[in-house]
């Protein structure tokens, strides 16, 4: 089934997506050893194949490890040995994984994180594969895999939206009903705290996850054009535009879960889930949180809130997961067969089949049997008119990390300080990004 997506590109940092052309350190070697260990990139180039294909995943929680499972057991071309390390630590230690013994295969995101490796040379130009599985990704899709000098380096997987999602259960029990505007969210998370609820589920020990409150108050506030700018280093971070972003998340923390510093995204999910908090400004990806059935069934979501009528609320994060292979895989046949094969319908079907909180992208994928949530995520996406990645995935991976990271920890332990923080984060961007 095709749909109406549209992620569009202009070969740039940051990426401009619109309607009709479809649509996220240095714990070293022993965080990474039982990934990098398994893998190629052993300095003598690519290997001819022989042996298993090595595959390093991040799909380290049980729902996606036991969908990446089951979609590899579709492959028919040799055996695949999956390397699992958890997600945080593959992500803030990408760069030091691919620059040791990186498996033949990984999983990673498109856009700018994968440009930016592509650019390094620590990434395998995969556009022979791209040639037989082209015809089942829109032209767009084909864009978020290319690098910067026109080469494929990606193979997507699917796609998934950040909202803020809730149970529909509670909210009809205690007759809340979706805010459209700022204004009206500061009226029912007071609503929430009198009911005894945390009206805003939030945990931020990742580090990641608190980055899509700012993105969304950034787009909300400023736009998407102005998102993109300040993304990708042309906008200063000291400017009156992001002080009122911090100034606005200010104003809302007080209605998000205490002590989020010492929660991981999953442990404020399952608060949603007990009913102990009232909504939840996160990924679709939440949902493996929730058992099977009827709960499941119970999750719901609404964009986030108005700010501003002149932008309002056509700006959506919808980040894109897939693949991508080594600069010099061991077996590189294999490796390029895998991928082949990661790139058709019913390799993201079986994924999907297991992890039903994301949306295909293959054009052919079905959606036949997408539950509720899927169907309605789809509708969200379709109709946005701009579309962004994830902070950590339109900047520099080594600004999102070294900088926004500890930053935004920092504004959520002292938010009172917005001078002093906006005017830190434009110093060391100046630094990491030359200007």
């Amino acid at each position: 089934m095709r749909s109406p997506r549209s992620f569009g590109v202009g070969g740039v940092p940051a990426l401009s997506i619109q309607r009709r052309t479809l649509l996220k350190g240095m714990l070293g070697a022993g965080a990474l050893a039982g990934l990098a260990g398994c893998g190629g990139g052993d300095g003598d180039g690519g290997g001819g194949g022989g042996g298993a294909v090595t595959f390093g995943s991040n799909w380290s929680d049980e729902v996606p490890k036991n969908a990446i499972a089951a979609m590899m057991k579709g492959f028919s071309g040799g055996e695949v040995s999956i390397n699992t390390v958890d997600h945080n630590s593959f992500q803030e230690n990408i760069n030091n994984y691919l620059q040791g013994g990186p498996d033949d295969v990984f999983g990673w995101f498109a856009g700018y994180r994968m440009r930016f490796f592509a650019e390094q040379g620590l990434v395998g130009d995969i556009s022979d594969v791209w040639s037989d599985i082209g015809s089942g990704f829109s032209e767009a899709m084909k864009q978020q895999s290319t690098g910067s000098d026109g080469k494929q380096y990606f193979v997507p997987l699917y796609y998934y939206p950040w909202a803020v999602f809730y149970r529909k259960s509670l909210w009809q029990e205690r007759g809340y009903e979706p805010p459209a505007t700022m204004d009206d969210l500061v009226a029912l998370s007071k609503r929430m705290q009198g009911d005894g609820l945390a009206p805003i589920a939030f945990g931020d020990s990742d580090g990641w996850p608190a980055m899509g409150t700012f993105d969304y108050l950034n787009l909300r506030i400023n736009g998407y054009d102005f998102h993109v700018e300040l993304m990708a280093g042309e906008k200063p971070w000291n400017s009156p535009e992001v002080k009122a972003v911090f100034d606005a998340w200010r104003e809302l923390l007080p209605y998000h879960q205490p002590d989020s510093l010492g929660r991981t995204w999953q442990e404020a999910a399952q608060s949603l889930l007990r009913k102990e908090s009232g909504m939840y400004t996160i990924g679709m990806f939440m949902g493996q949180q929730f058992p099977e059935g009827a709960e499941r069934d119970d999750l719901d979501f609404f964009p986030f809130p108005e700010i501003d009528p002149a932008i309002g609320t056509d700006a959506i994060e919808a980040p894109i997961d897939g693949f991508m292979m080594s600069a010099r895989p061991r077996n590189e046949d294999d490796a390029r067969e895998l991928l082949r094969y990661l790139g058709t319908a019913a390799a993201g079907d079986a994924y999907l089949e297991v992890d039903p909180n994301n949306i295909g992208a293959h054009d052919d994928a079905d959606t036949g049997g997408y539950n509720a949530l899927q169907k309605k995520s789809q509708e969200l996406v379709g109709a946005a008119k701009s579309i962004s990645q994830f902070l950590d995935r339109d900047t520099r991976p080594d600004f999102a990390s070294t900088v926004m990271i500890p930053s935004i920890q920092e504004f959520i332990r002292n938010p009172n300080d917005v001078d002093g923080l906006t005017k830190s984060i434009e110093d060391q961007k100046a630094s990491i990004f030359g200007g």
